[in-house]
């Protein structure tokens, strides 16, 4: 299975590739987002860098991103990767590619950044039956507001802020957590995406 990360030049993305490859599983990096999604079987946008600077580095291709997802292409967004999924951010200018809709804004809580495990609850999706992640890591300031909450599959807390952990429309997935970070069930649960992802 072949498998793209899109690179917004933010940092170090090696831990993540590292949890993504195995057996039958190769990860390129690709910082140029037409290429991203380009002769692949799933695209992953990482949790790494500002929605600002993402942003201005997905316009160029936003239109070959939106249709390869639209067409169907597998793809995780994790953290940044999950909130560029949405229409857009008070964090920063630009574009999202609006797979779902609604806006991300600024958590609501004394301590921010959010960083460190917290628990998620109501889960409800066919990759919590292969990967039970029931904690996860996380390393927020700012949370996704979906129009609908139809898309939601898991959520969590942070102080008295309640907030969608995991989304999911169709084989788009997003996650505010970290599974690279969140030892093993963490890593369980990217693998568990990949192999739906190559049945799909």
């Amino acid at each position: 299975m072949r498998v793209s990360l899109f690179d917004y030049g933010a940092g170090n993305l090696h831990s993540l590739v590292k949890a993504i490859e195995s057996p039958g599983v190769s990860v390129r990096v690709d910082t140029d987002p037409a290429s991203a999604v380009s002769g692949t079987d799933a695209l992953v946008l990482p949790g790494v860098g500002a929605f600002g600077q993402a942003a201005t580095r997905l316009a160029p291709a936003l239109d070959a991103v939106r249709e390869a997802l639209a067409a169907g292409l597998p793809c995780i967004g994790i953290c940044l990767g999950m909130q560029l999924l949405f229409d857009g951010s008070d964090e920063g200018k630009g574009a999202g590619l609006g797979v779902i809709p609604g806006r991300v804004t600024r958590l609501d809580a004394r301590r921010v950044p959010q960083i460190g495990w917290n628990m998620l609850d109501s889960r409800h999706d066919p990759l919590f039956d292969t990967a039970p992640l029931e904690i996860a890591y996380f390393a927020n300031g700012y949370v996704c507001r979906p129009s609908t909450d139809a898309c939601v599959r898991a959520w969590s807390t942070h102080e008295a802020e309640r907030f969608p952990s995991m989304i999911r429309a169709g084989h788009v997935v997003g996650v505010q957590f970290h599974p690279e970070k969140s030892s093993a069930p963490g890593v369980a649960f990217l693998r568990a995406f990949f192999e739906e992802a190559g049945a799909s």
